[in-house]
């Protein structure tokens, strides 16, 4: 089975843009592509999430989300840092939900307001990459396209490997393209 597609930067911003434009729901289905893109989240993971995993008692966003072993596909719980960008994007969400929600309520509900499981997440995340004409993308071409972008600006593998919650690194380098660019860039370390 071939690896889901790591995106280009221009394939990143034509997909946000596109989702922007198209989606009836533009802030829920940006801030879910962004968790998965700019965080490194599990699809599963990001349909698991619930309002009180990211916001305090006054609705703020938190600088860290932490998921919940039962959530994780490798059982053991794991914080995710929350990056300036999606803090942002975060709070923009929050602001679109209904007052009346409770703290436990899903962050991401479907149009029929009950919530995604990973299976209904990922097909909604492959339509949005469908979309925006992404062939080879799939839900998990955020996790891989933000192991990627991370490996290549210079953080190790043992660190990447504590972020995406893989206890192994051979694990994580399966997850980590290489590209002309980034050869580039290394020869020139020299």
């Amino acid at each position: 089975m071939a690896q889901a597609k790591t995106l280009t930067k221009a394939e990143l911003k034509r997909l946000f843009d596109v989702t922007r434009s198209c989606s009836r729901y533009a802030e829920r289905d940006l801030t879910m592509l962004q968790l998965t893109h700019y965080c490194g989240m599990r699809v599963g993971e990001v349909a698991a999430l619930r309002i009180t995993d990211v916001v305090d008692e006054n609705y703020k966003v938190q600088a860290e989300i932490v998921l919940a072993a039962a959530i994780t596909k490798s059982k053991r719980a794991r914080r995710i840092f929350v990056p300036r960008q999606m803090h942002r994007q975060l709070q923009q969400y929050i602001k679109t939900l209904p007052s009346t929600l409770t703290p436990n309520t899903y962050l991401f509900s479907t149009q029929k307001q009950s919530h995604f499981t990973a299976n209904t997440a990922a097909q909604h995340l492959q339509r949005l990459y469908a979309q925006a004409a992404i062939s080879g993308a799939t839900s998990h071409s955020g996790r891989r396209t933000w192991l990627t972008e991370l490996s290549s600006k210079g953080v190790g593998v043992r660190v990447l490997a504590e972020m995406a919650g893989h206890a192994s690194i051979q694990t994580t380098q399966r997850y980590i393209d290489v590209n002309d660019e980034q050869m580039r860039c290394a020869a020139e370390l020299i």
